[in-house]
């Protein structure tokens, strides 16, 4: 029985590479060294994530991309474009525009 040698494909889910955005000395002046003043930036919901994505909505981010690559720009287009490729509702239904736009206000809390 021969052995695979090949280096394993890790997941990460966080950026490695990303540079801290601190100064590596801390300035005792406010706002001084650093992009933002501290308390002062509004956090924007898709900067902050409650937990990692389920895999139903890494699915669906992936069919979204699909559909908007071939491009889908209104509603009904988007929804036409899930059914075409037979991406289903949670439930297994086809989308309609209102099972849609419930979808992302779900997704969106």
């Amino acid at each position: 029985m021969a052995t695979n040698d090949a280096p394993r494909e890790v997941t990460i889910n966080f950026n490695p590479s990303l540079k801290p955005w601190l100064a590596p000395e801390p300035n005792n002046v406010a706002g001084k060294g650093v992009i933002e003043k501290p308390g002062e930036t509004e956090n924007f919901i898709w900067q902050t994530r409650k937990a990692e994505p389920t895999q139903y909505e890494n699915d669906f981010g992936d069919a979204l991309e699909r559909v908007f690559d071939a491009g889908a720009v209104e509603l009904d287009q988007v929804v036409n474009g899930l059914n075409g490729i037979g991406f289903r509702t949670p439930e297994g239904a086809a989308w309609t525009e209102e099972r849609l736009a419930a979808e992302f206000r779900t997704l969106a809390d």
